[in-house]
């Protein structure tokens, strides 16, 4: 059994006597792409943003590393590592791709709020951020603005800034959302190269992504774990055929 980084114990929110998330139970092991799907309404954003403390859970428990970070505030879980791609998204539209990634990287160094300093002393980080830039592909984008840059390569400039801040822990939130087939093609395998050594959590809708890259899956509906496991298990679960088509006779493939 691999090391467990993440862990939910019975969490629970409640919003005005509707239950949201009800005694979620995730394991996030070490290494792996944890895939959290489900049908629309099923809970998948109000987890996330319980993980990240965006929303405090009504009861249970979230342990990181085996600490209880049950009470910490969305700063604290950031700085222990957990690192939620929209927190940074393409931050800066009319500053550059490279100056992006650059701010990213100032959290390690203590600069994270020294706007002011000279530019210079930031030049330091540029290294670092081509490197970045070179993961994601991004590498002869440096010099354009990030509001001239396609949709797809916006979100890739998310993921190396979202690298730059050194996250042990990646939260994905809809990384294909919104896409075509070649800039979905292309996140996809980006994460696929950047998950190496890193442990990431994602939701996502489109099951071509998640049967291509996930090691466990777990399926919400109406906020509870209906099922856990490879997608080929869950796949062929007839509880998620039911919530995702409406009939026991569906397949998932290729669900949306």
């Amino acid at each position: 059994m691999a090391e467990v980084v993440l862990e939910t114990r019975a969490l629970t929110k409640e919003f005005k006597g509707f239950t949201a998330v009800s005694d979620v139970n995730l394991k996030v092991q070490r290494g792996h792409i944890h895939a959290l799907i489900g049908p629309n309404g099923a809970g998948k954003t109000t987890c996330f943003n319980l993980l990240t403390k965006f929303l405090t859970p009504t009861s249970g428990q979230i342990l990181f590393n085996g600490k209880d970070i049950t009470s910490a505030k969305p700063a604290q879980i950031a700085r222990q590592g957990i690192i939620r791609s929209f927190q940074i998204s393409a931050v800066f539209p009319h500053l550059t791709v490279l100056e992006n990634v650059r701010i990213g990287l100032q959290r390690p160094l203590g600069n994270s709020f020294h706007f002011w300093k000279s530019e210079k002393k930031l030049s330091v980080l540029n290294d670092k951020a081509m490197a970045l830039l070179a993961l994601v592909d991004l590498e002869s984008f440096a010099d354009t603005l990030t509001v001239d840059l396609p949709y797809g390569r916006k979100r890739a400039l998310e993921i190396a800034t979202t690298l730059g801040m050194e996250p042990e822990l990646m939260l994905l939130d809809e990384p294909t959302q919104g896409m075509g087939h070649e800039d979905v093609d292309r996140v996809t395998q980006l994460i696929k190269k950047v998950s190496v050594g890193r442990t990431i959590l994602m939701v996502e809708h489109n099951m071509n992504v998640v049967a291509g890259i996930s090691d466990r899956i777990s399926v919400l509906q109406r906020g509870a774990v209906l099922a856990e496991g490879s997608y080929a298990e869950v796949s062929r679960n007839p509880e998620v055929m039911e919530a995702y088509m409406g009939s026991s006779t569906g397949v998932l493939e290729g669900a949306h």
